[in-house]
């Protein structure tokens, strides 16, 4: 068994009932262990996980699809990292932010919406574009989903095409990710949140921006099953193997720091975790309770798939535990590969 105390931690997420049921995955240098075990549903009624289900990926969407496509367009020379989001898009109006601010989280981008989940896509799009700049612009590093929402709107200019249109072309089709939609199949879509407005979500994005903009998003909406998740790692630990939408100099080039400043811990889309070696991995979140970590140098991923928010969005417990479970696995990982104890 690999990594075993990490293993106790992710079952403990349905012992603890803090989650209903997880979905996970290790790869480590071609060896593969899954697991798939708890409920995935509370309520209205209990319904047990079952292999093959589709998990909501929320801001997984972002690195998965969106990233990838923005990282092909500024591979191909058709899009500069440090070209100003202007040129694309005339109707935001500060020249001064970049795509590398948009990528890496920096834009300082911020402000309030009245009643931003009843409007229009069009008005959401028109009102996001108003936003204020901040004066921490390329200083801090601040998460937001307003700058992949940009970057969809930026290839939609390329490709004329709704954003998750693009991404099924040139990520989902080019990687032979079957398992993987923005419209899953209703049966086999994992709930997330039972809500007083929309009844129980299943099948359709959690997220509201999302939930709005529908194929114009490119911060939310993707659907994976495990299964596909092991695909899509096992492209990014070994690209020369797997042909893809990214060649092996521009997924390498991913395990670096891309701040304006070169050391406030993000990557091109990606969030950057340290193994104890010092070495970059590749990391991302998403709300509904997804997680992905990749670490090319040791040929290593961790993949977690959970529904956090069902049955209520406020899942505090969650985030404590996934912080726990990672650094149970960085740390589990390091004595792993320094001498291969278990």
């Amino acid at each position: 068994m690999l990594y075993p105390k990490t293993t106790a931690l992710i079952h403990e997420l349905v012992t603890k009932q803090v989650v209903p049921g997880v979905s996970y995955a290790y790869l480590h240098q071609g060896q593969l262990q899954t697991g798939v075990f708890g409920l995935a549903q509370l309520k209205p009624t209990k319904e047990k996980l079952r292999p093959g289900m589709y998990y909501d990926l929320a801001s997984l969407t972002k690195v998965i699809g969106t990233t990838t496509v923005i990282l092909k367009l500024i591979a191909s020379g058709r899009l500069g990292v440090d070209d100003a989001v202007t040129k694309y898009l005339p109707a935001f109006k500060d020249s001064r932010v970049t795509i590398r601010h948009l990528l890496t989280h920096t834009s300082a981008i911020s402000g309030y919406i009245k009643n931003r989940d009843e409007l229009s896509p069009a008005a959401l799009l028109a009102a996001l574009h108003q936003l204020k700049v901040g004066s921490d612009l390329g200083k801090k590093v601040v998460y937001t989903d307003i700058g992949l929402i940009f970057l969809g709107e930026i290839i939609e200019s390329f490709y004329q095409q709704p954003v998750q249109r693009v991404i099924e072309k040139e990520v989902l089709a080019r990687l032979g990710l079957s398992q993987s939609t923005f419209n899953p199949p209703l049966s086999l879509a994992v709930p997330t949140e039972l809500t007083a407005k929309r009844g129980l979500i299943r099948g359709q994005v959690h997220d509201p921006k999302a939930y709005t903009l529908k194929e114009h998003c490119g911060s939310a909406g993707l659907f994976m099953t495990l299964h596909d998740m092991v695909k899509f790692s096992q492209w990014l630990l070994q690209p020369d193997s797997t042909p893809g939408p990214l060649d092996s100099k521009m997924v390498s080039a991913l395990f670096k720091d891309w701040t304006p400043s070169g050391h406030d811990g993000r990557s091109l889309g990606w969030d950057l975790r340290y193994t104890w070696q010092n070495q970059a991995c590749l990391y991302h979140t998403g709300y509904t309770g997804t997680m992905l970590l990749i670490d090319q140098a040791n040929q290593d991923a961790l993949i977690l798939l959970t529904n956090r928010v069902h049955p209520a969005g406020n899942n505090q417990a969650f985030l404590a535990q996934r912080e726990l479970l990672l650094g149970q696995y960085l740390r589990e990982k390091y004595f792993y590969e320094k001498d291969g104890s278990k």
